[in-house]
């Protein structure tokens, strides 16, 4: 694929044949990256990469390795398990995004890849609100009433802060005010209702 703006999904497989079935399943909507072991996965990981299907069971570097050498770089990629070994308690320490059991079909492929994509669209937007929340609540903090309704720049954080909820709300099903708002974000979280 030659679209600059595609997402970018790495695939770590030392089945060729496999690598190339998930490269035809998916290349007519992503740049896909192939690479045959876990030394060349990481070679092949940079930035731009969103998605990695790593094989969890590969000679040299285990799919396991790579995963914790990707989290060690701290890169935002979504990276997927794509393997033959059933999962044990073990997999509760690995920092993995989905867990896929080989074989797989292609809408399966094509769902998780599509899915982590949508993850990470969301953490960045939860990311962008938090980070506008925290600085309306400082300026909130600092400021007097009469200072923050003359202020356009205040004006436009609130716009982009409501524009931001209402995106979230949608993505998390339709939640409608701020009580909602903050229970959904803690159900995610692991937190306690309110």
């Amino acid at each position: 694929m030659t679209d600059s703006t595609a997402p970018v999904v790495l695939i770590v497989e030392d089945e060729p044949d496999v690598a190339e079935t998930y490269n035809l399943w998916l290349a007519d909507e992503y740049d896909v990256r192939i690479a045959e072991d876990g030394d060349e996965g990481l070679a092949k990981l940079d930035g731009a990469v969103d998605v990695v299907l790593l094989d969890r069971m590969m000679p040299g570097l285990s799919g396991d390795e790579v995963l914790e050498r990707i989290r060690d770089r701290e890169l935002g990629c979504r990276v997927a398990m794509v393997t033959a070994v059933e999962p044990d308690f073990d997999i509760l320490e690995m920092g993995f995004d989905a867990y896929l059991s080989k074989p797989i079909r292609s809408d399966e492929l094509h769902s998780t890849v599509e899915k982590l994509l949508e993850r990470s669209e969301y953490d960045s937007l939860l990311q962008e609100y938090y980070a506008l929340v925290e600085k309306q609540a400082t300026l909130e903090t600092a400021k007097s009433g009469a200072e923050l309704a003359e202020s356009e720049e205040y004006e436009g954080l609130t716009d982009r802060v409501d524009e931001l909820q209402d995106d979230l709300s949608r993505t998390l099903g339709g939640v409608e005010d701020d009580a909602d708002f903050i229970t959904a974000i803690q159900r995610i979280g692991g937190g306690e209702d309110t």
